[in-house]
């Protein structure tokens, strides 16, 4: 069995300023893709669309950012990495729950693309502070091996 290693300890500060860091950047980069998907696609479920589109592409670009720049982890082969982006994945459902629900609370509730992306920003924020803690419990805690 193999696991992921740590190859240096962060000090909190240190990672809570890369995690920071890394949310404004992947929330941008999600708000962003949304932004992409409804100018180029107007058909049927688009906004729908747009927020699966822009959650797939976050999951991939958080899961390589996290492992690399939060937790230092690194896999000895494609298959232990597989396995952990797969439980980092399910961590992802708490996440995700909290910042589609927000973004279509704001959604509704203001019926403006502007406080949609509002909620967005608050819904992924809120989001990540919770997968943060489920991460460093159950994924990059090395205790767990795969």
């Amino acid at each position: 069995m193999q696991r992921f290693e740590v190859i240096k300890k962060l000090s909190s500060k240190d990672i809570l300023l890369r995690y920071i860091l890394i949310a404004i950047l992947a929330t941008a980069i999600n708000i962003a893709i949304q932004i992409i998907f409804l100018r180029v696609y107007h058909g049927e479920n688009a906004l729908i669309l747009s927020v699966l589109c822009a959650t797939a592409i976050g999951l991939f670009l958080r899961y390589e950012l996290d492992k690399k720049y939060i937790f230092n982890a690194q896999h000895k082969n494609m298959r232990s990495d597989v396995r952990k982006f797969l439980l980092y994945s399910s961590m992802g459902i708490f996440s995700t729950a909290i910042f589609w629900l927000t973004e279509w609370a704001f959604h509704i509730i203001f019926a403006s693309n502007l406080m949609r992306y509002v909620g967005a920003g608050i819904g992924l924020s809120t989001g990540y502070y919770v997968k943060y803690h489920l991460d460093k419990k159950f994924v990059f805690n090395n205790s767990i091996s795969v």
